[in-house]
């Protein structure tokens, strides 16, 4: 992976998100405005809280009703000015609980899937790189299929980072493990933090993931954001 020195100037790089949005669907109401810096954020609080739905709002996934989002200089939602930037041009990597891996294909086709969409300047790693870090090399030629959930989840991390993402996006990456597949895992994604200085907002309910991994915490209850700042 990157030398310690590129890693440091990549974090020292990595633009600031800054949000300020609403958005409401039926009776439940989701505000939050916060500003992101390097390293990674975690985003707690009770299920159905909102957690999910904001991450959403900042991939794009969901349009809110009213609101900002700039990362760096790009404003990617400007609902005065009637702006929106969909999710597939943000260049945002995501990563789910399920994993969401294409089924017919290899490991080696779902890891390469966004890669091979990218200018050849702009992909910032091999597939021989990302297979070292999370360990999955020896899966290159399975199908999903046959992966444990721990080794789906590792390929579903390897697929984001391959396209190179400004920044990773994690949805409750874990809730669907079990307690020993946890603790394989929570150490690949501290690799990833130190080895590639890849911002990250991590998504989860719980308390003792986000503290393995967060450089700062936000709190989400009842579709309200608070703890914006606060850095661990």
């Amino acid at each position: 992976m990157a030398a310690p020195e590129s890693v440091a100037a990549a974090q020292q790089a990595a633009p600031e998100l800054a949000f300020d949005l609403r958005f409401t669907r039926g009776a439940f109401t989701v505000q939050a405005a916060a500003t992101i810096g390097r390293g990674v954020t975690g985003i707690c609080g009770p299920s159905g809280s909102g957690k999910s739905t904001l991450l959403a709002l900042i991939a794009g996934l969901l349009k809110p009703q009213h609101g900002s989002l700039h990362f760096g200089h790009d404003t990617l939602v400007d609902t005065a000015n009637k702006r929106f930037v969909p999710a597939w041009q943000r260049h945002f990597g995501l990563v789910f609980q399920d994993g969401q891996l294409f089924p017919h294909l290899s490991v080696r086709d779902n890891l390469l899937y966004g890669w091979r969409r990218l200018e050849p300047g702009t992909r910032r790693y091999e597939l021989r790189q990302i297979a070292e870090l999370l360990d999955i090399a020896p899966l290159l030629d399975r199908r999903p299929l046959q992966l444990s959930g721990g080794e789906r989840q590792r390929v579903a991390l390897g697929r984001a980072l391959l396209y190179s993402p400004r920044l990773l996006l994690l949805d409750e990456p874990l809730s669907s493990l079990d307690d020993r597949l946890k603790q394989q895992i929570l150490p690949f994604l501290k690799r990833i933090k130190l080895e590639t200085g890849i911002p990250m907002i991590y998504v989860s309910h719980a308390l003792a993931e986000v503290d393995f991994l967060a450089d700062r915490v936000l709190t989400v209850d009842a579709g309200r954001l608070s703890g914006a700042g606060a850095t661990r």
